[in-house]
């Protein structure tokens, strides 16, 4: 009985110490007493900001399947993108736009834009990125970060504040610009915003805090034990992917995997193009002249 008893207690105990790690039900999330972006504070005391802030932790925090796909892709890009904008001197802070764009999804599609950065072709075709039957450098990890950063870089030169660089990524230079002028104030956090805008920026603010604290926020997510480390290699000829996958112990599956900016493609394999089961993958990789393709592949 008295063995009994003490793994009762025992059992209330672990209950009651992960209950005070869950955020209880119906109520607001934790906010700090500070917060910066990129350097700049946050202005905390403010009514408004803290009302905006607590708005959107309360989406992401309650938002369980979005929220713990995201925590678990952070994982695995956080440490390679924080390094490639650190290489331009755009703050790591700048790695939560990319989160909030595409939930860290290379494969993501909103309207006309695509990947981890949200390029649209027009903007992506201003930063050099490559879009052909062979490959989508939006989805490409280095390529479409080293293009953000250059956007980051000159959209700072015209507002030198990097909260407002932020909102011009997803409002737009001129529109940023333009009510700065009207609104005759200098701080992102005295403009009055369409919501999108507006709400882009808290909402950054708010995944910063959920991925760099989970515990506080309710969510358990393990160490991605299974990603094995990787590394870049150059492919600049034609290449049979499956006999480059097969070099480093891949399957052409696994490689594409690794490498989502590798497009989809098929070809016939009977004059008889209306059935599917006439299409075989076209596993060629054709390198124009003097281009070189960055491959991910296992250390």
């Amino acid at each position: 009985m008295r063995v009994l008893l003490m793994l009762g207690t025992c059992w209330l105990l672990l209950a009651f110490c992960q209950a005070l790690a869950q955020p209880a039900a119906n109520q607001v999330p934790w906010v700090p007493s500070t917060l910066t972006f990129a350097g700049e504070a946050v202005p905390l005391t403010d009514p408004l900001v803290r009302d905006r802030l607590e708005r959107e932790l309360v989406k992401n925090v309650y938002k369980h399947a979005t929220t713990l796909t995201i925590l678990k892709r952070v994982q695995r890009y956080r440490e390679p993108m924080t390094a490639l904008l650190a290489q331009q001197k755009v703050p790591a802070d700048f790695f939560y736009l990319a989160v909030i764009e595409s939930d860290l999804s290379p494969l993501a599609e909103s309207g006309k834009a695509v990947g981890f950065w949200q390029f649209t072709e027009a903007t992506a075709k201003e930063q050099g990125l490559e879009m052909s039957r062979y490959v989508d450098e939006r989805r490409h990890l280095e390529r479409s970060t080293q293009a953000a950063s250059r956007q980051f870089m000159a959209l700072y030169k015209t507002f030198q504040k990097w909260t407002l660089t932020a909102a011009a990524y997803n409002g737009g230079r001129t529109m940023v610009l333009n009510n700065l002028k009207a609104q005759q104030v200098k701080s992102f956090y005295d403009l009055y915003l369409t919501p999108e805008t507006y709400d882009y920026v808290f909402r950054i603010l708010a995944l910063k805090l959920i991925c760099e604290q989970p515990e506080r926020y309710g969510f358990n997510v393990p160490a991605a034990e299974y990603q094995a480390p990787t590394q870049v290699v150059e492919v600049s000829q034609d290449t049979d992917l499956v006999a480059f996958a097969r070099q480093y112990k891949l399957t052409y599956n696994q490689l594409k995997y690794l490498n989502p900016w590798l497009l989809y493609r098929s070809t016939w394999t009977s004059a008889d193009k209306y059935h599917e089961q006439n299409k075989t993958m076209n596993v060629m990789l054709e390198v124009p002249s003097g281009k070189v393709y960055l491959m991910r592949v296992p250390k």
